[in-house]
């Protein structure tokens, strides 16, 4: 069986979800005797062409030319290339900059699509790109032999928009039990003695929400923000309106895995605010790593967290929340376990890889 694994950036993991799933699942086919590439940037600091024995192909990548319509150019690109080299199966990680080239996809190849979030909801898009997205959607759907959905809602929303069955995979996590409060030296922190957020800067992240609520609680803990704050306009725009209060502080991106499950493993209160999409990576890995999650209320997270976290939808609520609650109180330590129960159980790596595999051996066949 010869795989490809488009619609990432590339491996090892240095960007996002998709990014990180594709570290974890190329490495886990080429164990299973897969014959796996990952298609990579050319503007990728790993440019070496095999990792963990996954073999990679790097293709031209313009965005660092002409920015984000160079995703394009390296999606066409990636594409391209795979035509010339006779895979068995496809695995698409998305469609937004990928599904306008459907038709040059290779025939032969059994083309399987992971249909990500509700890009088109996406707030940080002005309204023509939020209808060019949903027409890619639309694109993806009907060029797709498969599809998969990393959540009910998702799988869902495909059945009733489009009357085309998907399958359910979530994304993966592995239970962290081993801290090591060293760690937090090297950023000023004690146990328990800060609240967290790690989120990319995006309006539909409901970071500004976040942020509010803090500023107008009486709690006297610092919140700590992790992601890329100079990516972004409205990145920029966080730092610029909220980087001087006291107790907010932008830490940047950090890609770690040791650091970020520290991080969340010693935080009060940790703050999940996506309201579009799936199954999230960064809820799956707060819940791996202990945390006591305060999530935007929504069918995505709930579907996920259910009685085992507590829900904002504004600012006034949130406030609440942030005044009277806390990890260490006992009254959490049920939601803790019940969540760190469901990823050894129902999202761990290697739950999540053995159903995709068996997902992909199904497609073929």
């Amino acid at each position: 069986m010869k795989i490809a694994i488009l619609g990432t950036r590339g491996v090892p993991n240095h960007h996002g979800g998709f990014e990180q799933f594709a570290d974890y699942f190329s490495a886990y086919l080429q164990d299973n005797g897969v014959d796996v590439y990952v298609y990579c940037s050319s503007l990728h600091p790993y440019q070496k062409s095999t990792y963990k024995n996954v073999k990679l192909i790097h293709c031209f990548d313009a965005e660092g030319k002409i920015g984000t319509a160079g995703q394009f150019i390296y999606d066409l690109n990636c594409i391209l290339d795979a035509r010339k080299r006779n895979f068995d199966l496809i695995l698409q990680l998305g469609y937004t900059s990928s599904s306008i080239w459907h038709f040059l996809m290779p025939k032969k190849a059994v083309l399987v699509t992971n249909m990500d979030g509700f890009e088109w909801k996406r707030s940080k898009y002005f309204k023509p790109i939020q209808k060019f997205l949903k027409y890619a959607e639309k694109l993806a759907v009907k060029s797709s032999d498969f599809l998969i959905a990393d959540s009910v809602g998702i799988q869902n929303y495909l059945s009733e928009t489009y009357h085309k069955p998907s399958e359910f995979i979530a994304y993966g996590a592995d239970a962290f039990e081993n801290p090591d409060e060293e760690i937090l030296k090297k950023y000023n922190l004690k146990p328990f003695e800060y609240d967290l957020l790690i989120a990319r800067m995006e309006p539909e992240n409901n970071i500004e929400t976040i942020i509010k609520a803090y500023i107008n609680s009486q709690k006297k803990k610092n919140l700590y923000l992790v992601g890329n704050q100079f990516g972004t306009p409205f990145g920029k725009y966080l730092v610029e309106k909220y980087g001087n209060d006291a107790r907010i502080h932008f830490l940047g991106a950090i890609y770690n895995h040791s650091t970020l499950d520290n991080l969340r493993f010693f935080s009060d209160l940790y703050y999940h605010g996506h309201s579009v999409g799936g199954t999230n990576p960064s809820l799956l890995e707060a819940m791996a790593s202990q945390c006591c999650i305060v999530a935007n209320k929504n069918v995505f997270n709930q579907s996920i967290l259910g009685e085992d976290a507590y829900y904002f939808d504004d600012v006034s609520d949130l406030a609440e929340i942030i005044n009277s609650i806390h990890k260490t109180e006992s009254s959490n330590q049920l939601k803790i376990q019940n969540n760190l129960y469901k990823i050894k159980n129902q999202f761990s790596w290697e739950i999540i890889n053995n159903a995709y595999l068996n997902y992909l051996k199904k497609c073929l066949n």
